[in-house]
């Protein structure tokens, strides 16, 4: 194969690429206001996952010592890592149970992070009928 010294080779050049790294950039930020509520939605799910896996330990606690507890240790509930603990930290909200009896419990769920940016923190509740709810809305 003969090398093609003295020819011009087809491409493109510096200038044409940072412009079309730009465009794309103006795009996503005309795309990302639009697609915020759909990320909120996503990781307000993990909510209401966690809290319907804690009322299930809570029932089956309820069944072997005829109350309800809130301590998350002695249900078996483990709580990931928060976001904002580090680099290992996954979980967007932080589960409590925030009051029980004999009869009842309530278990929340507070975000740790403000999803869009204004300053309100999401918060999600459920009880030992499994009645979710969310009580802040982000």
């Amino acid at each position: 194969m003969k090398a093609n010294i003295k020819g011009k080779i087809n491409a493109y050049t510096l200038t044409e690429i940072l412009i079309v790294l730009v465009i794309i950039g103006i795009l996503v930020l005309l795309a990302l206001p639009n697609l915020m509520p759909l990320i909120t939605k996503a990781k307000t799910t993990e909510a209401k996952l966690q809290l319907e896996h804690l009322a299930k330990l809570e029932q089956g606690y309820f069944y072997e010592h005829s109350k309800y507890t809130s301590d998350l240790a002695e249900l078996g509930f483990i709580q990931e890592k928060l976001s904002t603990d580090g680099k290992d930290g996954k979980a967007n909200y932080k589960v409590t149970v925030s009051a029980s009896s004999n009869n009842t419990f309530t278990a929340k769920a507070v975000a740790v992070a403000d999803f869009d940016g204004d300053g309100t923190y999401n918060v999600w509740q459920i009880d030992q009928d499994k009645n979710l709810k969310e009580i802040t809305a982000d």
